[in-house]
């Protein structure tokens, strides 16, 4: 896999191969998958944007999931994974990533995640900082 981080956009994008694995009995992308991937890409943007000091202070968990599927992906396809934080607020990250299909930039599929930062000694929620917020959230 590769991944990026594009400065501009405050989105961060991965490539990912559909493996054998990702397909279900229709033949195509199995619904767990997307829902795998869309956390596999949310802790590597955390990993790669935020502080050793930050990653250490915070852990997220999800409240809600919410995911639309508009094509279908298949075994060997490519897609482009993107991902970026709309609104932050103090405890709460609105996550949103979309699947586009690498040869026709077609979306495959698009997500909405409801982040909660955590205390790892506690597993209580945390405030985020002002700058953390910043870093990640998109205007």
């Amino acid at each position: 896999m590769s991944e990026h981080v594009t400065e501009a956009a405050g989105a961060f994008e991965r490539t990912i191969q559909v493996e054998p694995a990702d397909i279900d009995q229709l033949g195509h992308v199995n619904n767990v998958t997307y829902l795998r991937w869309v956390q596999d890409i949310a802790i590597a943007h955390w990993t790669a944007t935020a502080s050793e000091e930050d990653q250490k202070k915070f852990l997220w968990i999800v409240l809600r999931h919410e995911i639309d599927y508009k094509q279908p992906a298949f075994l060997g396809d490519e897609l482009i994974v993107r991902t970026w934080v709309g609104q932050a607020t103090r405890l709460k990250f609105e996550r949103h990533t979309e699947f586009s299909r690498g040869r026709d930039n077609r979306l495959v599929a698009k997500a909405l995640t409801v982040w909660c930062s955590v205390d790892p000694a506690t597993g209580r929620p945390i405030e985020v900082s002002p700058e953390v917020r910043a870093a990640f959230s998109t205007p």
